[in-house]
């Protein structure tokens, strides 16, 4: 108990408010009525077979079906009415592969509802850290609701032909001693399909919510940013300059040391000697101009 209330309090349940964690929650209890309403149907119709001798009919002929729907494997005894004897009598059709095929779908559904919503209230900031879990949420999103899509139309195509299969005006073309004039054969109770129905249009509100949940997870992934040019991702870091040597930056200017134009040397030094001459600061050997007469 003690790790339980560990978990509770760490977890970060303010995402089940969110559209991404609300969907999820919404995906989750829909993904049961789906698979439920399926898996657990059973369902009956009845009839009645009045033969011309009243001591061989059969007033009371039940006949149950359930999922998978194997209708080819139900039977049911009729009378004959020819001196009392049982004619077995079976059903048409087998519509095990879309019926399972919804249901297979719900429960993985469900299951990875589940899963994803334990990774968004627990380690939430693990799979916003990096955006391979966003987009390995994406996708797997994207296969349920095309899943979820053929397996709602498979299985609406599915129960049209149960519902036919079943029909008691149709199974009464299948006995033999209704095709007698003077036997009378109706139908007593109809088979209540209301929780297939339900099933289907539970389906179809799960390819809405897989198909909608598609543009949270996407906002996660990046892949927005990244088609705007605007995102870097985390692991790939952008190099830092070695130095600004590159592209001239570092060159020297030749020019650095004049500006201006010629700058005078102010170290040197000169002056009039005594003899009458200028020297000069240079290291040349000084000129001394004397008027000779």
């Amino acid at each position: 108990m003690d790790v339980v209330n560990q978990l509770v309090a760490q977890g970060q349940f303010t995402i089940i408010k969110q559209p991404l964690g609300f969907i999820k929650v919404l995906q989750w209890i829909f993904a049961i009525f789906a698979f439920s309403t399926c898996g657990s149907y059973s369902g009956m119709f009845k009839m009645s077979v009045e033969c011309s001798n009243r001591s061989e009919s059969d007033l009371g002929i039940e006949v149950e079906f359930e999922y998978p729907f194997r209708l080819h494997q139900v039977y049911f005894d009729v009378p004959t009415c020819k001196g009392g004897n049982k004619d077995r009598q079976f059903l048409l059709g087998d519509y095990s592969s879309s019926a399972e095929f919804f249901v297979t779908i719900g429960v993985f559904s469900f299951l990875y509802s589940m899963a994803a919503l334990s990774v968004y209230c627990f380690i939430l900031e693990k799979y916003r850290e990096n955006s391979k879990g966003a987009q390995i949420d994406f996708v797997v999103t994207a296969v349920f609701a095309f899943m979820w899509l053929v397996s709602s139309c498979a299985w609406a195509k599915g129960l049209s032909d149960v519902k036919t299969a079943t029909d008691p005006e149709r199974v009464i073309t299948l006995i033999p001693a209704c095709d007698e004039p003077e036997n009378r054969c109706r139908e007593i109770y109809d088979p209540k399909v209301s929780g297939l129905n339900t099933s289907v249009a539970f389906g179809f509100i799960n390819v809405i919510l897989w198909i909608g949940n598609l543009w949270f997870i996407f906002k996660e992934t990046g892949w927005k940013a990244a088609f705007a040019g605007t995102y870097v991702p985390s692991q790939e870091k952008q190099p830092a300059p070695d130095s600004y040597d590159q592209g001239g930056y570092g060159q020297q200017d030749p020019y650095a040391g004049s500006q201006g134009g010629y700058q005078p040397d102010y170290g040197q030094q000169g002056g009039y000697s005594e003899d009458g001459g200028y020297n000069q600061g240079y290291d040349q050997q000084p000129t001394s101009y004397s008027n000779q007469m």
